[in-house]
């Protein structure tokens, strides 16, 4: 027997001149024998096995501790020639979430049942009766596969990591502070990176300029699209401000010309007077942001122009409300509403808007993390966030 463990998984020694970490085998078959031989192969050739001998004390230990591989028999004492508990094992495995290699063992040389192994989630097969060198072969392939698999994911995540810093340094960092109105927002992607985007500008003496946006798709390609919208804004506001309505359909124009057709975005701008209180907007196919009046009365601020970047040309319009002392602006992208709740229903925009009533009375910051403290809470509820959720307040004061 060959003692082919540490040149194939490791691919080199520690530098402190100590052994490679034991590999931990999961192995289990209904014969005792077997379990002997094979944990006296396993252990010989640089292994720490642990022997079980049914499938079901097989599933309770591999949900109980973390193993590097699991080789399994296919064909128990109930039913020996099918492999059909076998079968049941692998797809429970991978069910419960063990996604390191498994390895399947069976006596009957049935294709078939090793191409069905294969799809519920097996590595790879070992015919018995066994050849030692073949079967050490085939855990350490599909060991060193894992690890590789494992670093590939760690640089993967390391890079997402760093563009998820990248991304989060792209949102305003300082606010320009006002005397009739106070704002705030946050971010939430669904993945590291996102497509949605929000931003504040100053816009001259007394005047506040901001936007929420959302990228069609998600992920690395969403995000990437999103910063060539934010570079796109933040060049119209390097000299003098210009016409709400002309600078969206520069943005419109120059936003088409340089992304696939396919791609679009929603978006909400406005801009703020701190002196008479005065907001004018225009929304392009966004959803339409709740004006919450501190009578209690709610206003929505609908569609004034098509989506940015679909159409070479858009046709656009602004319009104004008044921002009284708690009147609370609520924006929102979809991804805040479109969720499926703890009961799997969705979440809609009237709960969110709801909600963000029972907050009305807050500072703008408590009331910003009220709102979102509550959509984590449902998210974390067994839910997967599915799209990113980025929400924008104003509040009057």
């Amino acid at each position: 027997m060959h003692a082919l463990w540490p040149e194939v998984y490791d691919g080199s020694k520690p530098l402190d001149g100590r052994s490679p970490r034991q590999p931990r085998v999961l192995v289990s078959d209904d014969q005792h024998d077997i379990l002997t031989a094979l944990t006296l192969l396993l252990k010989l050739n640089g292994f720490r096995p642990t022997t079980v001998d049914s499938p079901e004390q097989a599933l309770e230990t591999a949900k109980a501790d973390a193993y590097d591989l699991i080789l399994m028999d296919l064909n128990y004492t109930r039913d020996t020639t099918s492999g059909r508990e076998g079968l049941d094992l692998l797809r429970a495995l991978r069910n419960t979430g063990h996604a390191g290699p498994i390895v399947v063992m069976t006596a009957w040389g049935n294709v078939a049942l090793a191409v069905e192994a294969m799809r519920l989630g097996a590595s790879d097969f070992v015919q018995k009766p066994w050849d030692n060198d073949r079967l050490l072969e085939t855990v350490n392939t599909q060991l060193s596969r894992a690890a590789e698999e494992r670093r590939r994911k760690e640089r993967a995540h390391s890079e997402l990591d760093i563009a998820r810093h990248v991304q989060q340094k792209l949102f305003p960092q300082k606010l320009k502070a006002l005397r009739t109105a106070e704002y705030a927002a946050h971010c939430s992607p669904a993945r590291h990176v996102g497509g949605d985007y929000y931003d504040f500008f100053d816009a001259g003496e007394h005047r506040l300029a901001g936007l929420l946006a959302d990228v069609s798709g998600k992920g690395v390609a969403a995000a990437m699209l999103m910063a060539n919208l934010q570079a796109t804004f933040r060049s119209q506001f390097d000299g003098e401000l210009p016409e709400a309505t002309e600078m969206l359909c520069t943005i419109n124009r120059l936003f088409y010309a340089s992304t696939p057709p396919e791609q679009y975005v929603t978006l909400f701008y406005f801009e703020y007077d701190d002196q008479i209180r005065t907001l004018r907007y225009v929304n392009c196919g966004h959803p339409a942001p709740a004006l919450l009046r501190s009578s209690g009365v709610s206003e929505r601020l609908p569609a004034t122009g098509t989506v940015i970047g679909l159409f070479p040309a858009c046709d656009i319009e602004a319009q104004e409300v008044q921002i009284e002392p708690e009147d609370l602006l609520t924006m929102f992208t979809d991804g805040a509403t479109e969720f499926l709740d703890e009961i799997g229903e969705e979440y809609g925009e009237e709960r969110l808007i709801a909600l963000a009533a029972s907050a009305r009375r807050l500072g703008v910051q408590a009331a910003l993390r009220h709102i979102t403290c509550k959509l984590e809470a449902l998210n974390g509820a067994g839910q997967e966030q599915m799209d990113d959720q980025t929400l924008v307040l104003l509040r009057g004061r």
